[in-house]
Order: C-alpha cells, then structure tokens, then sequence
C-alpha cells in the first residue's frame, strides 16, 4: 500500500516536530532482511537521509513524501493488522517524531523494528524497539560516519547488519566483529551488494573464518526483483 496523494502540508507543518513526520512510504510486505526475514510486515519509510552510500537503493526517499500525524500512523498500523512493524529510511533519526511513534507503536501492542544507518545516536530509541544497526564498510563511502559509541548501547535484542560490496569489506567488517566482540552481543547480519559480490565466495570466506555471523540476502529484491518499490 503506498502513501498516496500527498496530505496539505499547512496544517501539519504548525504540528510541533514530535508530533509530525514526512513519509516516503507505507507498505505490507514480507520482512526482506534480519532474525525476522520471510514475515509479513507493516513498513513505515521516512523521508530523508544525511548520507549518500555508494549502493543506495532507496534514493527515492531523500526528498519529497507526505506529512503524516504520529498518531495518524499509529492507527494506520492498527488498520494493517499485521503484529510487526518496522520504522526505516532514509535516516528515521533524523527526525524529531520517530522518537515518540516507535514508543506509542509498542504500547500498542506492535513488534518494532528500527532500521538505522548507525551514524546516529540509538540511545533514545524506547526499549522494546529491536534496532537493526549498520556498520557502514569502506565501500560505501561512508565509513567515516560510523557513531561507534553506539556499541556501547547494543542489546541482545538489538541487530547488527554490515553491507558487503567486496573482499575488501569483508576483512574490514571480520576485524571489526573479532576486535569488539560482536557476535557475543546481538545477531550480526553480513549482507552482500545485490548482485554485486559472488555468493559462493562471500559463504566460503565466513566459513573459512568461522566469523559469528549471519549471510542475510534480500528477499524482497529474489522475489520481485531489485527495482521494485513498495515491497
């Protein structure tokens, strides 16, 4: 289900900050990547993000989208039906109301999934939310935004996800799981570059290092290929 026509923006925009998000998206799918992957899901994808990856594959929500009520989208996900719910981007924590809408999504009784580039601050995000963290590798061009104080505040409810375009990011990501321990704290996810690593060699690599780790592909781009939106 996409968001539709765009809301009159005057309204909302006279909203405080916390009240109020811009949203690119809102769809049901089935849950394409992490410990939850091949479940139906209610996606929320916000406008807007600070970064630039190299592999981006959701350019198309850095501008525009529709401004939506917080508690507007907290009965849109009740209307869904679905018990699981996952808030991404763009960059969620760019915006001031994604903090409330993940707190009021579980008091209504939701699963929430955060997904989040890592290079902001997690510590705010209410407790029952299972945040699913990247670790930007080099080949993203990203590294430098890496919030590495995040670490510090991972549980074991939380997720780890670092995206692989090549060898090169591999061997960053294996020494950054091995020096920090990471597998000891909460599901760690390496994720190739659709279509752009060779699948065999990723697999041999993780089994030859006996790294503590999950191989996650995309489902939702095996399923309805990689330039499908809304899914």
């Amino acid at each position: 289900m996409a968001a539709g026509a765009a809301r009159p923006a005057e309204p909302l925009l006279a909203l405080p900050a916390a009240e109020r998000l811009l949203v690119a998206e809102l769809f049901v799918s089935l849950q394409g990547e992490s410990t939850h992957a091949g479940r139906p899901c209610f996606f929320i994808r916000l406008t807007g993000c600070h970064l630039r990856c190299g592999w981006c594959d959701t350019a198309y929500a850095f501008h525009g989208g529709s401004w939506w009520r917080v508690a507007d989208l907290v009965s849109e996900a009740a209307r869904q039906g679905l018990p699981l719910v996952e808030v991404t981007g763009g960059e969620p924590l760019l915006q001031p109301g994604v903090f409330p809408l993940l707190a009021r999504l579980a008091d209504a009784g939701h699963e929430v999934l955060l997904e989040t580039s890592g290079s902001l601050d997690i510590s705010g995000v209410d407790l029952r939310v299972r945040r699913i963290v990247d670790l930007k590798c080099p080949g993203s061009g990203e590294v430098t935004a890496n919030r590495w104080e995040n670490l510090a505040h991972l549980r074991a409810s939380d997720e780890l996800k670092f995206v692989v375009a090549d060898e090169a990011d591999y061997l960053w990501a294996r020494e950054v799981i091995r020096e920090h321990g990471l597998g000891a704290r909460c599901p760690v996810h390496l994720s190739p570059v659709h279509g752009a690593l060779d699948l065999p060699s990723l697999a041999a690599w993780i089994l030859r290092d006996r790294l503590p780790v999950r191989l996650t592909l995309q489902q939702h781009k095996l399923i309805w290929g990689a330039e499908a939106k809304g899914v």
